[in-house]
């Protein structure tokens, strides 16, 4: 008994590094759920996202290891690791204010182990409990001996290493394509400037349904006749993805359908089947997929499961591909456009999620 009581503050100090390390290795695979996360939760936007992901994993990291050693642990690192739970309980109640105590994953063990803000909540408090034991049954070390340089170094070679596993590309200022204005008559038109592409695209998207127009214009003379059906073209968000497969296509031009999927998501998978069984009934505008770039060797896999070979390109920035879904959306994304326009959409697993015979309706109505 005796041995137990006096190993009990060294048990206590490898338990709650092991909770600590755990959250921090559950955050490091996927990253980018992590990063997402904190997205979904205001806190920053994709460019600072992947700064403060691998900030806060480092420090999860780093209190992990700073616990096991005595450096200021009780007059330093202690305090602070409990004034970061004491923290982070302040915003699960919150998040439990807002969504209820028992929805959604609050990310403390990332994907890994799902854990509700209540559980989350009941975990930090026995975490606090154990570190208030600590505090009461440990010492730093003898005056003089303290050095907070170790605790900096602690925390700095932490950071270095997800760094360093985990590196990535800044962000770069977004650059607004250059969009044609659709003018709103044949004489609008001509006040575009003289190179061809823009003419083309010009002359192509003022045209109403049912008219046939030839324009000709000086030096670079281009007679257009073209049929354009439906709202007038515009650019879409999917406009800068144009290779699929090896062939070029043109996402806003025409009625088309646009999948966003994960090659390892069984929901992606269960879309991608429910939209074989309408192609074998009903007559789809042509379908094309944005895969995430994860777990890209699955691909293969994909297709065969699902049974539907379609024309792919796989998105190699992932807060990209996310932007494309939308605030605080999650995969499957199933979108129709036409002419750039999108006329349906269709997010995530709950009430935004993919609805075949709705997509059908809509599309058999916009034959009429």
């Amino acid at each position: 008994m005796n041995s137990i009581k006096k190993n009990l503050p060294l048990i206590v100090r490898i338990l709650i590094a092991g909770i600590f390390l755990l959250s921090a290795i559950a955050k490091s695979f996927p990253i980018w759920a992590f990063e997402k996360q904190l997205v979904d939760l205001g806190i920053v936007d994709w460019c600072n996202a992947p700064y403060l992901s691998r900030l806060i994993i480092a420090l999860e990291t780093a209190i992990a290891i700073a616990i096991l050693q005595r450096h200021y642990i009780k007059s330093f690192v202690i305090p602070i690791t409990i004034i970061l739970l004491v923290a982070f309980c302040c915003h699960l109640g919150i998040q439990m204010y807002e969504h209820g105590a028992m929805n959604g994953n609050c990310g403390c063990f990332g994907q890994l182990i799902p854990m509700t803000p209540l559980e989350a909540v009941i975990k930090n408090i026995i975490t606090i409990l154990l570190l208030i034991y600590l505090y009461k049954n440990i010492s730093d070390k003898p005056k003089g001996e303290n050095k907070f340089i170790v605790i900096l170094f602690i925390y700095f070679l932490s950071a270095f290493l997800m760094f360093f596993i985990f590196p990535f590309c800044p962000c770069e200022k977004t650059v607004e394509n250059n969009v044609i204005s659709i003018p709103n008559s044949i004489d609008d038109s001509l006040n575009v400037n003289n190179d061809s592409n823009q003419i083309s695209n010009g002359v192509n998207a003022i045209l109403n349904k049912d008219s046939v127009k030839k324009v000709n214009i000086k030096k670079d003379t281009i007679s257009a006749i073209k049929v354009v059906e439906g709202p007038k073209q515009t650019q879409s968000k999917f406009s800068g993805f144009s290779d699929f497969s090896g062939k070029k296509v043109n996402l806003d031009e025409g009625k088309k359908i646009v999948c966003l999927f994960v090659p390892g998501c069984d929901h992606c998978r269960d879309a991608a089947k429910e939209i074989g069984m309408l192609l074998k009934s009903h007559k789809l505008p042509p379908i094309y997929v944005l895969f995430m770039n994860e777990e890209t060797f699955k691909i293969p896999e994909f297709f065969t499961e699902t049974k539907l070979p379609l024309p792919y390109f796989v998105i190699n920035d992932i807060p990209t591909f996310f932007k494309l879904l939308g605030n605080k959306a999650t995969t499957p994304g199933v979108y129709y456009l036409w002419n750039g326009n999108i006329i349906q959409s269709y997010e995530g697993i709950e009430a935004h999620k993919f609805n075949p015979k709705e997509l059908v309706k809509i599309i058999e109505s916009n034959q009429k």
